[in-house]
Order: structure tokens, then C-alpha cells, then sequence
């Protein structure tokens, strides 16, 4: 079966998107935020924890999987499903990003791209059918198409460059996709000028996909940019069909990228800074790494009912986080993460109450943006 999309509510007051994402692996609430397991893990997770915290969907890279353990190795393990023990929905990055930044290791052709491993330097070539090919293999229930992502800043040349290498590896990823158990997605690029983003909308629609993904976004522009890009890119995308934002998980840009009609996003960020022992909150981050926790013997997040809040004070995590213990990252990533899911499942239900403009206005009124969830937060 592919997927199947039904969208059960547009929010009164903002336009906000509710619906179910059906897959081969499990019906999934939408608006979805899905945790990284870039190379067949999510971080200090088990995926039975993952479980246990509300996760739907995971996403996992092309790239990385290729290069490590190989695609030979998960095909004998019968996919990446049975591989890694994930009983979920399973979305897989083309690896187009990875590729494009590795810089002075790639060159990039119409044909495909040449690149050496970050690994241990061997040389490689990805075409979008092979792209296409490795997806099917990892038999993960989404496959993206092969996309050139244009850097920020971009010329305007060189982002229409990418725009139409993009649309002529769509087509060619779509002739070589025929995974009867796996749903393909198009990406829609063209940086920060408008009239590049319509060109890509319509030339991506044009094509035909089961969804579509806004890629080169969070790569290193502001979020008043990235938000006047979803501002006119977002409507030009098939009402009745998923939409997909890549690269973007700070609870901000979750916020503002629902009330833009987004769907599903991803991203380290939760993950990442946790193992630097900053905590995400309904009010902001903290750093319990700090001095000012050494004796605050509070939860991380009081009121919140992960297992980590539940059983754990600032203080204890403080100590493991600067004793380097394990124990202190895999606590630190089971509240951030359950914290980006809980505030999802907010998200959802505002939409569906039709109160979701009343919901960002309260979320505003105490979520503070210190220095530093980092801008650009996309899998490296």
C-alpha cells in the first residue's frame, strides 16, 4: 500500500492543518514532528522509549546508511525495519543535503554527484536512480527524490541552477521509483526568491508525487526569511496531500511552521543540544549544565510527566552531564524529546478546538528565545 493522506480539520482561526498520514507501518497524527535516527538510531533511544514518549514516525539518512553499514547488510536484515527494531512509519532523506555539504569533497553534475566518504575518503557516485534504488532497499515507508539544496546566501542564478537540476532529478527519480510498499515525495527548492519558488512548486506539482517537502530551508538564513519563504511557498502545495518542511525543530519554528499549513518536520535540534545538557521547555531552554543548578533539586521541567522529570532532579543530571556520564545524555534526550512530541500533540488539538491562533498568542506569551537554539540545525 502507499500512503494515504486525510486531512480532518483546517483551524477557524489560522488555517492550521489537523489530519491522519496512513502508512504501510501505522496511521500517524498530523501535524507530526519526526526524531532523527540518521544512521539507524535516534540518539541514546531505545526504539521501545521511543515508543513510550509518543513517537510516530522516525526519520533515517541515504547517505549515512550507504556509506555505513551498507545497503547489502540492511537488505540481508530483510530492511531497515527489522534492522533497527522500529515497528513504526520509517522516512528516509534522500541524502541530497549530506552530499551537497561536504564542499570541496563533492562535484556535482547533471548527471548525479561524485563525492569521497567523510568515513575514510573512498570514492563514490549517486545518481537519483541510485538514490531511489538504496531508499527502496532500506524499504522505509517515505523515500525522498534527490534534490540539489542551493546554499544561504544563494545568487539568483545559482538557486535557479538548482531549481531545474532539482525538477529533472524528480522526474528521473519518479520513473525509478516502483516500491509498491513505499510512498515517494518531491521537494520543492529555489532559496529565498519567490519567483524560484513558484517555478519550483508548480514544475515538482506538474511531476506528481504522494507528498511534498519544502527543502533549503534552515541552512543558515533568518527565521523572519524562512518564514516569509513558507509564507508564499506554502499555499502553492496540493491541499489534500501531505506537507513536509525539512531540517526544522525548535519549538518556535514548529509553532509558526503549523500556523503556515505544515504537516511534518524533522530535525537533530531536541537530540543535539541535549547532549550539551540544554533542556527544551514550554518557557525556553536551560542550560542545566550551569553552576546555578549544582543544588536544585527540582525536575528539569516541573509539571512535566516524562521519565526523566518524574524521576530525576536538575541537580543529579547537572552531575552526570559534567562527569560526562551517559546516563546523564540519555535523560537529557528522553525530556527534549518528549517535550518537542507533547508539544505537538498541544498543537493538534488546539487545531482541532479551532483555538490554534489563541494557542500561539499563550505559547508567545511565555516561550523566551535566548542566545542560542541554533538557526541552523540541519543533519550534518
Amino acid at each position: 500500500m502507499s500512503i494515504k493522506f486525510q486531512l480532518i480539520k483546517v483551524c477557524k482561526q489560522t488555517g492550521a492543518r489537523a489530519g491522519f498520514l496512513t502508512t504501510p507501518h501505522g496511521v500517524i497524527e498530523t501535524p507530526v514532528f519526526m526524531p532523527v535516527g540518521t544512521q539507524a538510531t535516534v540518539k541514546a533511544m531505545t526504539p521501545e522509549e521511543l515508543v513510550g514518549i509518543g513517537a510516530q514516525i522516525i526519520l533515517s539518512n541515504t547517505y549515512h546508511l550507504y556509506l555505513r553499514p551498507g545497503i547489502e547488510v540492511v537488505n540481508q536484515a530483510n530492511g531497515l525495519h527489522r534492522f533497527m527494531n522500529w515497528p513504526g512509519p520509517i522516512l528516509t532523506d534522500s541524502g541530497g543535503f549530506q552530499v551537497f555539504s561536504l564542499g570541496a569533497l563533492r562535484k556535482i553534475t547533471d548527471e548525479g554527484v561524485n563525492f569521497n566518504s567523510h568515513i575514510d575518503g573512498s570514492y563514490h557516485f549517486i545518481t537519483p536512480e541510485k538514490a531511489i534504488q538504496i531508499q527502496m532497499v532500506l524499504g522505509s515507508d517515505i523515500a525522498m527524490a534527490f534534490d540539489e539544496c542551493s546554499p544561504y546566501p544563494s545568487t539568483w542564478e545559482a538557486a535557479n541552477k538548482a531549481v531545474e537540476r532539482t525538477a529533472k532529478w524528480a522526474v528521473r527519480c519518479k520513473d525509478a521509483h516502483n516500491h509498491p510498499e513505499q510512498s515517494l515525495f518531491g521537494i520543492v527548492q529555489g532559496g529565498a526568491f519567490r519567483d524560484l519558488r513558484v517555478k519550483s512548486a508548480e514544475t515538482i506539482i506538474d511531476i506528481g508525487f504522494a507528498g511534498y517537502a519544502i527543502g533549503g530551508l534552515s541552512v543558515g538564513e533568518p527565521k523572519n526569511i524562512m518564514y516569509d519563504v513558507l509564507d508564499y511557498t506554502t499555499p502553492l502545495l496540493p491541499k489534500d496531500q501531505p506537507r513536509y518542511l525539512m531540517g526544522v525543530g525548535s519549538p518556535d519554528c514548529l509553532v509558526e511552521g503549523v500556523m503556515r499549513g505544515i504537516d511534518m518536520f524533522d530535525c537533530v535540534l531536541p537530540t543535539r543540544i541535549a547532549r550539551n545538557g540544554t533542556i527544551i521547555t514550554a518557557n525556553g531552554k536551560l542550560v542545566v549544565r550551569n553552576a546555578e543548578y549544582a543544588v536544585d533539586f527540582r525536575p528539569l521541567e516541573p509539571g512535566c510527566q516524562c521519565y526523566t522529570c518524574r524521576n530525576y532532579s536538575r541537580a543529579y543530571i547537572r552531575h552526570l552531564v559534567k562527569a560526562n556520564e551517559i546516563l546523564g545524555l540519555r535523560l537529557t534526550t528522553i525530556h527534549n524529546l518528549f517535550a518537542v512530541i507533547r508539544l505537538m500533540k498541544e498543537i493538534r488539538t488546539a487545531i482541532i478546538e479551532d483555538r490554534y491562533g489563541d494557542f500561539v498568542k499563550d505559547f508567545w506569551a511565555k516561550y523566551t528565545i535566548k542566545e542560542g537554539l541554533p538557526e541552523e540545525c540541519r543533519i550534518t
